[in-house]
């Protein structure tokens, strides 16, 4: 098989796909006679050949997929001009709080936002398939540790969380994750917008106009899990 007739097996396999594919995904294609070097190369010719298009061959956690490029995302959103409600500044501070500090407990949360967490809100998460507990910290109750999941980096376009913008206050990395209750887990969507902030309150200000009780819902007496200091910023 040559190259072009190669790269168009490739090509059609990743637009028809509901989901990324790996590079061991895709030698299956070929029966394994291409290498995954040559795979990679040819991969690296498709996202040339599709340089001037709306759509991008990209590569995320989960492997790769075409999406539509960010400029073309309001043109879509045309196609569905209503937008589902907006995560609460609390579930996005929560969760920017995980990607950026993992692996942490409800506790560290608690510590860095300064008020109790909702159980509702990792939940919320959760079930969203952004987040999951991934051990449980050796100190009094053995609480569970957090950490982000493939499924959060694949809806936010990145390879890894090395990919993630270097912002220091939990504000400022909510804002990142501002556009990703918009998203719908369709490949060929745009990936999901990196929107900033013009908020001037300060965040427990906010919290306290974003959707009421998100944070003082009635949880009832939360075990101290905390059993440690939080990981360090990496």
């Amino acid at each position: 098989m040559n190259t072009a007739d190669a790269k168009r097996v490739l090509e059609t396999a990743l637009i028809c796909t509901q989901q990324p594919l790996t590079v061991r995904e895709l030698r299956v294609l070929f029966s394994d006679e291409l290498g995954a070097d040559t795979i990679k190369d040819l991969l690296g010719e498709l996202q040339n050949d599709w340089a001037q298009r709306g759509v991008e061959l990209v590569a995320v956690a989960s492997g790769w997929r075409f999406q539509s490029r960010p400029d073309m995302r309001e043109y879509l959103d045309r196609l569905h001009p209503e937008k589902p409600p907006r995560y609460s500044r609390a579930a996005l501070e929560t969760l920017a709080i995980i990607a950026y500090r993992q692996p942490v407990t409800r506790g560290d949360m608690e510590d860095i936002r300064g008020v109790t967490i909702n159980t509702q809100i990792l939940k919320q998460l959760e079930d969203r398939g952004w987040i999951e507990v991934i051990g449980h910290r050796e100190a009094v109750g053995r609480p569970g540790l957090y950490a982000t999941t493939k499924q959060f980096l694949d809806d936010l376009g990145l390879a890894s969380l090395d990919q993630l913008p270097a912002l220091e206050s939990p504000s400022q990395q909510a804002a990142i994750f501002a556009g990703l209750a918009e998203g719908d887990g369709d490949a060929v969507q745009p990936p999901l917008a990196i929107e900033g902030t013009n908020d001037t309150e300060p965040p427990q200000a906010a919290e306290a106009s974003d959707a009421g009780a998100t944070d003082e819902a009635a949880d009832g007496p939360q075990q101290d899990d905390r059993g440690g200091p939080a990981p360090a910023l990496t």
